[in-house]
């Protein structure tokens, strides 16, 4: 079906594509979409945003995007002096420049701290916003690339400081070095000036797992005991699927030795400790919290030794967790609503308590001060917003007993748009199941009854929790006069490891299903009407909204599909796909594969004789190489071909996340904004 659409280099796709890109261009670049444009790309350029300090030795550091840098700037400040806009920053690293000098495109992705020199670093790039990265060495202290340093090639890969002068480095260089699915399969001991592939081995993961992993902790940096009394403890970890993994620790003969804990579960380690989430109920409930010590050595902890800190209620569930040097954090979804708990681990009788958060937040981040998480103190950062509610900062002091455990507003963010009279309601759906889903309903100043613009998002896949966060996108739709719902439906994370399990594999419409009850509950509540609600999601949350055009073209008016899976049976041939058949199944068997056609957007299409679609503006990115663009290609073109009229863009740059310069950024939002305004925000007009 089309398949010539898969190879990226074929005149007949690059002729595919030139010919939607213009004229999708012809459609959505009006005078409207140019004033989005720059209104959005100001924004992102803002020098008054609310700043995100990360402490390395004496410097907080800071990454910003401006007018004058649309890459964006490193930038530092002394550690003594408080980190506001007006502060005297001093630039480290030039991301314009460097793409310059190399003429080539390299996106921001942070930068990996060596533990024993802290302003040592390795700056993670993206090549092209794609899931390749390059490893590049830089001292902060002297604000240069490091010469004959490492420097990695463009690969999917991550790594973890061994030593001042050596590396783990996890890289997808080869096949043999990458699992089925792309990712990193085999760890090496890479120093400076060497090249990985020569490189000797130091862990490897089986070809059908995921990833592997190391992670390295060392007692002397952290405190916690005296030069020469205790060695660095190395944990390798390989994930077997998304959200399932094992962990190893090399004991003192190097042999690996795997600690006793579930497969499916999110874990996190420091020195001391494993913090881990219980996914199913193997040996704890679903959703329960739980830390246990760290073995030492074979034998040496018993089942006994695990504490239980959280067991969800109904509509509970641990939405964040942390584990730092002397301290546990957590936050819980009590009913969508944060709530932060703290646990001192220095003292054993010590009570878990509840830090009280303000009552405007709907959603809490947590950040460590130090980008090192086991060195420095137990500063904590933890940020506060909501959809109409701009962050605050506050800081958290755990390790200082002199005052009580408290939060300190520190900055907050400026307002990005007027929210006075507009409001952010948490309701509820009912699935076809009976299944009760929540939505949070965030509405404009003024609206017309059974008439308001509805933006409605989703995802509902991977165990992936969406959480209300403010943003000057929403809120610049919000003041054109349209509403937006995020929807918490079952394949996400929002009320607990069941809640996503209930959607995996066959249970997929579940998810598709609790999508439409949200629209159809607008509907019953006199807020629309369907041709005024335009579905929205992107990656997993494409395949949702494609759905919704196959299955629901009803209760719809727009569809806004942004680097979707539409094929749900030829997603598995692309390496990054063969990852995704625990959460959908696998297109080769047999049972598995006549589910997957029974909902694949692809196949299900009809003729435009048949069925009117409502107006659908698909989205990709040329060089995405999680999901390829030939699910958005090949469904443009079917659509096409029974005689519907989609609209087509991609994008030359970005990769999955739609990542580039400011300018790119903002035009690549306000076509998508453009689109709506010409669908439902037109909808029912004279």
């Amino acid at each position: 079906m089309h398949l010539h659409l898969e190879h990226d280099d074929d005149p007949l796709t690059l002729q595919f594509v030139a010919e939607r890109n213009a004229q999708s261009e012809r459609s959505l670049v009006t005078p409207e979409f140019e004033a989005d444009s720059a209104a959005i790309k100001a924004m992102i350029e803002r020098e008054d945003r609310l700043i995100q300090p990360v402490r390395r030795g004496k410097w907080l550091f800071d990454f910003h995007r401006s007018a004058d840098h649309p890459l964006g700037m490193w930038r530092r400040l002394p550690a003594n002096l408080d980190p506001v806009p007006a502060a005297p920053w001093e630039p480290v690293f030039d991301l314009d420049a460097f793409c310059a000098s190399e003429n080539k495109l390299w996106i921001w992705r942070g930068a990996i701290t060596c533990p024993w020199e802290p302003t040592r670093v390795l700056i993670c790039l993206s090549d092209g916003g794609s899931d390749l990265g390059r490893l590049l060495e830089f001292d902060c202290e002297i604000k240069s690339i490091v010469e004959g340093g490492f420097d990695t090639p463009p690969a999917r890969c991550h790594a973890t400081w061994l030593s001042r002068d050596e590396i783990a480095y996890f890289g997808s260089i080869d096949r043999l070095s990458a699992t089925r699915s792309g990712w990193p399969r085999v760890g090496r001991r890479l120093k400076r000036g060497q090249a990985p592939a020569n490189a000797p081995l130091l862990y490897a993961t089986a070809d059908t797992d995921v990833y592997g992993s190391c992670v390295v902790f060392d007692p002397v940096l952290s405190g916690i005991a005296r030069k020469g009394t205790a060695k660095p403890i190395r944990l390798f970890i390989t994930g077997h699927e998304i959200g399932s993994c094992s962990v190893f620790v090399k004991d003192p003969d190097f042999s690996l030795r795997r600690i006793d804990l579930p497969r499916e579960i999110d874990v996190q380690f420091n020195y001391s400790y494993c913090l881990w989430l219980a996914k199913t109920d193997e040996r704890i409930p679903a959703g329960t919290l739980a830390l246990q010590p760290l073995p030492r050595q074979a034998g040496d902890i018993s089942a006994e030794a695990t504490r239980v800190l959280f067991s969800p209620g109904e509509r509970q569930s641990v939405s964040q967790f942390l584990l730092m040097r002397e301290w546990c954090v957590f936050v819980v979804s009590d009913n969508l609503q944060p709530r932060l708990f703290v646990l001192d681990l220095t003292r054993t009788e010590a009570e878990i308590q509840e830090i009280p958060l303000p009552a405007d937040v709907e959603t809490v981040a947590l950040q460590p001060l130090y980008a090192e998480l086991h060195l420095g103190d137990d500063t904590l950062q933890v940020y506060g917003e909501g959809f109409l509610q701009p962050p605050s900062c506050y800081r958290l002091e755990l390790s200082n007993h002199q005052k009580p455990l408290e939060l300190i507003r520190a900055a907050s963010s400026p307002a990005y748009f007027d929210s006075d009279g507009m409001t952010s309601e948490l309701l509820e759906a009912t699935s076809e199941d009976g299944t009760k889903v929540p939505y949070r309903l965030v509405l404009p100043k003024t609206w017309t009854e059974g008439e308001l613009p509805v933006l409605m998002y989703g995802y509902g896949g991977f165990d992936v929790s969406l959480s209300p966060n403010y943003s000057g996108v929403i809120g610049r739709w919000l003041e054109q006069g349209g509403a937006y719902v995020q929807a918490y439906i079952r394949g996400g994370g929002e009320l607990g490891p069941n809640w996503h399990r209930s959607a995996k594999g066959h249970g997929r419409h579940r998810a598709f299903a609790d999508f439409a009850a949200i629209a159809r509950d607008l509907v019953a509540r006199v807020y629309t009407k369907p041709s005024r609600i335009a579905a929205n999601g992107g990656s997993n949350g494409g395949l949702l909204t494609g759905t919704m055009l196959t299955r629901y073209p009803r209760d719809f008016g727009a569809i806004w599909c942004q680097v979707p899976v539409l094929d749900m049976t030829r997603f598995h041939i692309f390496p990054a796909g063969q990852a995704w058949m625990d959460e959908y199944g696998n297109p080769d068997d047999p049972a598995d594969r006549d589910y997957l056609l029974s909902y694949s957007p692809l196949h299900n299409l009809k003729p435009a004789a048949d069925v009117a679609y409502p107006p659908i503006y698909i989205e990709s990115s040329s060089n995405d190489d999680r999901v390829h663009p030939s699910h958005a290609r090949r469904f443009a073109e079917r659509m096409e071909k029974l005689g519907h009229h989609p609209l087509f863009h991609e994008f030359g740059s970005g990769g999955h996340g739609g990542d580039g310069a400011s300018s790119d950024l903002a035009a690549r939002i306000a076509l998508g904004y453009s689109f709506l305004r010409e669908t439902i925000m037109k909808s029912g007009k004279a």
